[in-house]
């Protein structure tokens, strides 16, 4: 389902084709898509990106679309991959109060805008590196919305949680009849349900590992 489909599916089950509730739908559908990704952790939508430490600096400046972080990992001068610790500030100004605690980073925590930007968001590492490495980190982000992109991934893989996930928004927006929005939220949370299946469950694992799945039979 594309935008355009979206738009007028939503005009279509409202009945609602006024200007006002038109040039609003956007917006329903950008504030539906942020509670699915913040609801659902899709591997899907999830990026990798390389970067760099340097020597004497405990600061690693965070992608500009991060949403969470899935791992941070240290490429050590082998070549091999040490995977860090998410922590908090306090533990890592705790263990290594100085700069001059040096070593190679086992810990990283979400450090805060410096720049009093707050989408400049900054990772603190500790201890300080002691020589430049090569980082590598996965993070779940928010894609490019569907009003902006015409597609997504959401709206070519799972567009029922879309639909109705805008239909809510709309309806409220409409100030509609207690019932319907609660059907539409019944709906919603129905698809939301399917959607975790997907997205927690069955893209984080196979049947060699897991097992298939089985309905028990009386």
């Amino acid at each position: 389902m594309n935008y355009s489909e979206l738009s007028t599916a939503i005009q279509d089950y409202t009945e609602n084709y006024e200007t006002s509730f038109v040039a609003n739908i956007p917006t329903f559908v950008e504030q539906a898509e942020q509670r699915i990704y913040n609801s659902v952790q899709f591997p899907s939508l999830r990026k990798n990106i390389s970067g760099n430490v340097t020597v004497g600096n405990k600061y690693l400046n965070c992608p500009t679309d991060f949403l969470s972080a899935h791992s941070l990992a240290i490429v050590d001068v082998t070549g091999a991959y040490e995977y860090l610790l998410n922590k908090d500030v306090n533990f890592i100004r705790q263990a290594y109060p100085t700069p001059t605690d040096t070593g190679l980073p086992k810990y990283y925590a979400i450090f805060g805008p410096q720049s009093g930007d707050p989408k400049e968001l900054t990772f603190i590492v500790g201890p300080t590196p002691d020589a430049n490495y090569t980082v590598e980190m996965h993070y779940f982000y928010y894609p490019e919305s569907i009003v902006t992109a015409g597609t997504s991934w959401l709206g070519d893989n799972f567009d029922t949680v879309l639909l109705y996930g805008a239909l809510v928004e709309a309806y409220t927006f409409m100030k509609g009849e207690a019932d319907l929005l609660s059907l539409y939220n019944t709906k919603y949370n129905e698809a939301l349900m399917l959607a975790k299946r997907l997205g927690d469950g069955l893209e984080r694992q196979d049947s060699y590992r897991s097992g298939q799945v089985r309905i028990p039979v009386n």
